[in-house]
């Protein structure tokens, strides 16, 4: 049976390996929930400067996000299949790539009242609603794939 034709059915080696990726999803669903990351009231307080809640879970991510690269890097970590981990050096470019994007970014989670991550897990909490949102996330990021090679970088 070729590829074409198998396309319809996983194969059961393939569910198996993907278990620990829905599991964690599901856990960072419950932790979403739990510390109030999807609380939309949580999101509007951090745009209007009232409080210090969500600076110190994106502030917290940062922190364990830099300290997972340096001992990626440091000791040569492997991934789960036991490919090596290349994180290649990150190339700066021109401000408008950065404000451009950062204001998109910016506008859709202000007025969604979710950032790519709680999407999922508000859907997942019975808000429904937010599939509309995670289609427009998905069209989104197809039109940048297809415009990529005429935007500036």
């Amino acid at each position: 049976m070729t590829t074409a034709q198998n396309a319809g059915t996983a194969h059961p080696n393939t569910m198996a390996r993907l278990l620990p990726y829905l599991l964690i999803g599901i856990y960072f669903g419950i932790v979403f929930t739990k510390s109030e990351v999807i609380s939309w009231f949580r999101i509007q307080e951090m745009f209007r400067f009232q409080a210090f809640h969500m600076y110190g879970i994106i502030g917290s991510a940062v922190v364990v996000g830099m300290i997972s690269i340096q001992l990626i890097k440091r000791f040569h970590l492997k991934a789960a299949d036991g490919s090596e981990i290349n994180i290649p050096p990150k190339e700066l470019g021109k401000g408008t790539r950065y404000w451009a994007g950062g204001t998109m970014f910016g506008l859709g989670w202000a007025l969604t009242g979710a950032c790519p991550g709680p999407m999922f897990a508000l859907v997942g909490n019975g808000v429904t609603v937010m599939l509309i949102t995670i289609l427009a996330a998905v069209v989104g990021t197809y039109t940048y794939g297809v415009l990529r090679p005429k935007l500036p970088h």
